[in-house]
């Protein structure tokens, strides 16, 4: 065995330790991170909920009761009924799969989509006035406004809901990616990269892509947090997902019409919107915290 490959296996070695620890600081940095550790635990709550409906409901959500329409909360219905008589807990519990499915599918594509138009953006000049011009009109309109008019086109459905919010939330994902990779895109190494004869996509996706993972990754949690609330606004305003399907929008819709009658119908899907939205910003923090280069 030559002197050369003598080496390189003892600068791989050296590269599996320095990963191996940099994989154990960032541990470290989540367990002495309170908000990542409580904002880790609420979305894991409410996705164990989500996915153990079927388990956890004390009841069909769309089973009606007419003779125990809005019922307060107490005894048979620990929550209390809507006003077709069926179990609130149910519905929320429910409820939970559409925004934890809305919440993670927008997180995930709009992370995917937004770095790869952020990354072509950065590194080819001629896309970048095209690309960023799109996303400068498409960010110009307030984004629930922008998520009614595209779901007044595409129509009632979750699936639909998600195009929406992906669309809405790409454009952000892709300027940050943009503003990060440009940074990255005129380190030293790049300019050897390109100097030895690297391909394009070789420096995108091999040197630049994961050194903007970590600010991409956060900005998708907080699209998370973000797609959970406005999933909300749109079935709470009847352009979301459609009824009989329960989801916390659609609930509250329904809650605002007896609001006077049966609080409990704005009061506990609000409380559960809210508690999944605290959680994901909380973890985004926490995550923002780890991620940080310059942390401790």
């Amino acid at each position: 065995m030559d002197a050369w490959t003598l080496e390189q296996r003892g600068l791989a070695g050296v590269k599996r330790r320095l990963r191996r620890e940099q994989r154990q600081l960032k541990l470290r940095r989540f367990f002495r991170s309170k908000q990542a550790v409580i904002g880790s635990l609420i979305v894991l709550l409410l996705a164990l909920a989500a996915l153990l409906a079927p388990v956890l409901a004390p009841a069909d959500p769309l089973a009606q009761t007419v003779s125990d329409r809005l019922a307060a909360p107490g005894g048979e219905y620990l929550l209390g009924t809507d006003k077709l008589g069926r179990d609130l807990l149910s519905r929320i519990i429910y409820g939970a799969r559409v925004s934890m499915i809305v919440g993670m599918s927008v997180g995930l594509s709009s992370m995917v989509f937004g770095m790869i138009v952020g990354l072509y953006a950065a590194y080819y000049k001629a896309l970048d006035n095209v690309l960023m011009r799109i996303c400068d009109g498409l960010s110009a309109i307030p984004s629930t406004l922008l998520a009614i008019a595209l779901m007044a086109m595409l129509g009632q459905s979750t699936f639909n809901v998600i195009l929406a919010l992906s669309i809405v939330y790409i454009p952000r994902m892709a300027r940050i990616a943009r503003s990060s990779a440009l940074i990255v895109k005129e380190q030293t190494y790049i300019e050897a990269l390109r100097s030895q004869g690297a391909s394009s996509f070789r420096i995108i996706w091999g040197h630049i892509a994961p050194n903007i993972l970590s600010a991409v990754v956060v900005q998708a949690s907080y699209n998370f947090a973000n797609s959970i609330i406005t999933e909300a606004a749109l079935s709470f305003l009847g352009v979301g997902v459609p009824a009989p399907q329960p989801s916390w929008g659609n609930i509250l819709s329904e809650g605002r019409e007896v609001i006077s009658s049966a609080w409990w119908m704005i009061v506990y899907p609000g409380l559960a919107t809210a508690l999944a939205v605290m959680g994901t910003n909380v973890f985004g923090d926490g995550l923002r915290d780890i991620l940080d280069p310059h942390a401790n």
